[in-house]
């Protein structure tokens, strides 16, 4: 089992930046991939970006290349969503995910409120 917490979320104008962090424990060995999720009110949850954990590969959404970052620190245990240029369609809540061993996401933070006002 693992458990995912995230932080970091809140309220910003357009154009500023946030960070976003979900910090992973228990059997984080077996942790494969680690990625980042949101949902719009009545939307349904969306990819946004990924990172393998041992290689750090990443990969992202089309929508947000170029202005969020995902990053980890393997010993912490936590990943980072760093996210500028914000924008009010960037308006969800954000999930951390985790893929234990596989390339399937089945474990899930909370999620975390981050509003982009206009």
């Amino acid at each position: 089992q693992v458990q995912l917490v995230e932080s970091g979320g809140g309220l910003v104008q357009a154009g500023g930046s946030l960070r976003l962090s979900c910090a992973a424990s228990g059997r984080t060995f077996s942790m494969n991939r680690m990625g980042w999720f949101r949902q719009a009110s009545g939307k349904e949850r969306t990819f946004v970006a990924s990172i393998f954990w041992s290689a750090g590969s990443t990969y992202y959404a089309d929508s947000v290349k170029g202005r969020l970052t995902i990053s980890r620190d393997n010993a912490k245990n936590t990943v980072y969503l760093h996210m500028n240029s914000l924008k009010p369609e960037d308006t969800a809540v954000y999930y951390c995910a985790a893929a234990l061993r596989t390339n399937k996401f089945d474990t899930w933070g909370q999620g975390t409120q981050v509003t982009v006002s206009s």
